[in-house]
């Protein structure tokens, strides 16, 4: 498959609830683990370059193998809940698996990897069966040098280093004995050297640095306090002149290395103890060396990350060398928990810390200001399965619902003389304490939403965003508010500390209470202040903290009716009916409940299915509603014709295959629409995809006979979700998109004028490769309902503004741009990816 055909623009993931799981390379590029897969972003684009999968279980710990000389990685080595560590290799700019080291028998938690000489890189590994393993990998296979085995404890982080003036490696292990335990390899064999002791509570993290002749080593602890060793060679001198007991001197514990009959002894010695979190500290991270003047030069600066929210920037004082807090950044307030691991950009100007769940923080340093740092803009997702998404009816932003009970509203971002637009999540509508399942919008800022809950729940964008979206989308204002009822919209919401529903905030409740209001409560509720709400003035994606709590949409109707938890949602191109469908398995539990948009109120319920209807799609000119589901069968119903009594639309069934004439043998996964609305498609777990038609609606009310019109399609793995592209091939062929369980996306084109028999009416075109198809099952897949690639109109010309931008760069922009389609997908990995379609490489 041609590259070009199928480019991914945009990849929206967090990372993994773990504390190893994120690494900065010298290079610039942060990896880390979401989901079963590793993301390699690039922070100064502000996107995930690549997606490396490999494992086949949750990825708990990411670690650059770092080079002396300080040059962009090329080996990355990564560890899973699949009990594998892998190595990665760079070859050609691209990372592939290279080797992988089986023995541990429970999930991997940290890993760590030095270069040896004769370009083998030695590997150290802790897992959660008790054991830390050393491996020697030469690029082709790897061999375990030696396990060490701690009984019934665990270890939390291991750090390898090269003794000083030699090239013995050193690994250090923090564990929940309390204690960091120090290893030396020598003669083939790891021999313990020392166990540090002074920590009060399990030891998080651990981390060598090496300074002039010197290693230092730092441990945080849960016991909320961060320690600094340092490890040095002694010389034969140094050991007489201990008698000595007028010096006070700090206690040192000495140990000795045989290497080819030659003996050194080193000393390690507490340098600092560091007070400053308020909980568990769960990451230290010292500041990269670099080369200055043909020299290794290594920053005292050392980062820590804890559950308290912050990250503290610690350095001795020049003077006195005494070390010190410089710098302190984190987030006040919110209901999140705090910090899993923090890392530095190579050169020090950035910080980033990953959060419990899954956010990414990232502060920068004033170029101006020297010790003053500032939020900076990173990438988001959901930090578990994405069930649903929607593009909004103009194709400029998408929203997605996820078992991490959140929705979140994607969009492209316009930096002022940039040309290349990058996706962020500027808006966290809906925040719940349900697993959300589906979503439909409603008109351009107006969507519903299910939940493993029996209520539906109606939001709508309040004008704090809309504003927000028009400074970030370079949309005029204007143009947005008249497509909106903006009479009364809110200013933003709010949500109650053990509330559910949110609730709107409007101009007046921003206004600050005067004394007297204050004094008398009209209620008791009235004595919290439930207004955490402050609007706030975006030019550019707001960080998680914001997300959390200023970009909510307003709930402005619950929808009761169902007997169980929502399943699939429906909205029509008229945006005047939704359908609606719960969990059922009972044939009086799985109707179909439709209601009226402008009133809310349940306008009818469809009762043909006999389990859960998995999925509904209204066809594209509102006249036909197609629904699928678990009991193997589809329904058709059609809008019957107005009549003077009743203004509000009803249905009733057209056609629907029965157990005889159902073609699939298992669960019907997803269904869509051609753009015509001619034809549905239906796909399966039987691994067959079949389109359906021609559904004309005839005079007399008759139902046409509708058939199989294309050859079954076996796609060879579950075919978990379907759709039509809106735009037809240039040769007027369909061109549809199917995700598969395993996570890959095949297209493929189908003309209905070729014989159905020999299969010659499908063609594949297209599918993505191994870096770009999902780690787990494809969930929903949405094409961007018109031609061309969101953020990218105005500057080609094509789109609202009409043809004269067009003209001004030649024309040829435009029609370039037309060429293109944007295809999205959620998946059960934690992503939603958007994908590039050419249709003329195609």
């Amino acid at each position: 498959m041609a590259a070009s055909r199928m480019q991914t623009c945009h990849v929206a993931c967090c990372a993994n609830r773990t504390p190893n799981v994120l690494s900065w390379s010298r290079g610039g590029t942060i990896a880390f683990g979401t989901c079963n897969s590793v993301a390699l972003y690039d922070p100064q684009e502000r996107c995930v370059v690549a997606v490396v999968n490999g494992h086949t279980g949750r990825v708990n710990t990411v670690q650059w193998v770092h080079r002396e000389d300080c040059g962009p990685e090329s080996h990355l080595v990564s560890g899973g809940s699949d009990h594998l560590v892998i190595v990665w290799e760079a070859q050609d700019g691209k990372f592939s698996q290279s080797v992988e080291c089986k023995g541990h028998t429970a999930p991997v938690c940290a890993v760590d990897g030095i270069h040896m000489e004769d370009s083998k890189i030695l590997v150290a590994s802790s897992a959660s069966d008790s054991t830390v393993r050393l491996w020697l990998s030469d690029g082709a296979k790897a061999e375990c040098l030696h396990t060490l085995s701690f009984g019934s404890g665990f270890m939390m982080d291991v750090s390898l280093a090269l003794l000083p003036g030699s090239r013995v490696p050193i690994l250090a292990c923090g564990g929940d004995d309390s204690r960091v335990h120090l290893y030396v390899q020598f003669s083939g064999q790891l021999q313990k050297a020392m166990s540090l002791q002074g920590h009060e509570d399990w030891v998080r993290g651990v981390e060598w640095a090496s300074i002039g002749g010197e290693l230092l080593l730092a441990s945080c602890s849960q016991d909320c306090l961060i320690r600094v060793w340092r490890l040095c060679a002694k010389s034969g001198t140094d050991a007489r002149a201990e008698d000595d007991h007028t010096i006070i001197k700090m206690k040192e514990d000495v140990f000795e290395v045989k290497e080819r009959d030659v003996s050194a002894v080193f000393a390690v010695s507490l340098e600092t103890v560091l007070a400053g979190h308020e909980n568990w500290v769960y990451g230290v991270h010292w500041q990269p060396p670099f080369y200055k003047g043909g020299k290794l030069q290594q920053r005292l600066s050392l980062l820590s990350a804890s559950m308290d929210k912050t990250m503290i920037l610690w350095a001795p004082e020049e003077g006195s060398g005494v070390w010190v807090e410089q710098v302190r950044v984190g987030e006040v307030g919110g209901n999140t928990l705090g910090f899993y691991g923090c890392q530095m950009s190579p050169d020090g100007s950035m910080i980033v810390a990953h959060a419990f769940h899954g956010a990414l923080h990232l502060w920068y340093k004033d170029q101006n200001k020297q010790r003053e740092w500032s939020p900076g803009v990173v990438i988001s997702g959901h930090f578990n399965a994405v069930l649903d998404l929607s593009w909004d009816p103009e194709g400029e932003f998408i929203l997605s619902v996820g078992s991490d009970q959140t929705t979140r509203l994607f969009t492209p971002w316009k930096k002022r003389g940039s040309i290349q637009a990058t996706w962020h999540e500027i808006s966290r509508p809906q925040i719940h304490g349900y697993d959300m399942q589906c979503l439909a919008m409603v008109g351009r800022f107006q969507f519903v939403s299910g939940a493993d809950e029996k209520v539906l729940r109606v939001f709508q964008a309040p004008r704090n965003f809309v504003e927000n979206f028009a400074n970030i989308s370079g949309t005029p204002l204007e143009k947005l508010l008249a497509s909106s009822d903006t009479a009364d919209l809110p200013e933003g919401a709010s949500t109650p500390a053990l509330g559910l529903s949110n609730k709107a905030v409007f101009q007046g409740d921003l206004a600050p209470k005067t004394n007297k209001e204050e004094e008398r409560f009209s209620s008791v509720s009235d004595q919290y202040q439930e207004s955490y709400f402050h609007p706030l003035n975006l030019t550019e994606p707001p960080p998680e903290d914001h997300l959390l709590q200023n970009t909510l949409w307003p709930e402005v109707q619950k929808l009761y009716g169902h007997g169980f938890e929502m399943f699939c949602l429906a909205s029509d191109s008229g945006r005047t009916v939704v359908a609606s469908a719960c969990k059922a398995s009972k044939a009086e539990h799985a109707s179909v409940l439709l209601w009226s948009t402008a009133s809310w109120r349940q306008l009818q319920a469809l009762p043909c299915h006999t389990l859960t209807v998995t999925q509904m799609a209204f066809s594209p000119d509102s006249q036909l509603l197609l629904a699928v589901s678990r009991d193997r069968t589809w329904s058709l119903w059609r809008r019957n014709p107005p009549t003077p009594d009743s203004s509000e639309p009803q249905f009733s069934l057209y056609a629907h295959t029965g157990k005889d004439t159902a073609v699939h043998s298992r669960i019907i996964w997803s269904c869509d629409w051609s753009p015509d609305s001619k034809y549905f498609v239906t796909s399966s777990r039987d691994k067959k995809v079949i389109v359906w038609g021609p559904c004309s609606l005839e005079e007399n009310g008759n139902p046409p006979e509708i058939q199989p019109c294309s050859s079954i399609l076996d796609v060879g793995d579950s075919a978990t979700a379907v759709a039509f592209c809106p735009i037809l091939c240039s040769d007027h062929s369909y061109l549809v998109a199917v995700g598969l369980e395993c996570g890959r996306i095949l297209l493929y084109r189908w003309s209905p004028g070729q014989e159905p028999a020999g299969g010659l009416d499908w063609s594949g075109c297209g599918e993505t490769d191994a870096s770009q198809s999902h780690a787990l099952a494809v969930k929903r897949l949405r094409w961007r309902p018109r031609a061309g690639r969101a953020g990218r109109e105005s500057s080609s010309g094509v789109g609202a503004q009409g043809e004269k931008d067009g003209r001004s760069d030649g024309g040829n922009g435009a029609e370039e741009e037309s060429s293109w389609v944007q295809l999205a997908s959620a998946s059960a990995d934690h992503s939603v990816k958007i994908f590039n379609v050419n249709k003329r490489a195609l």
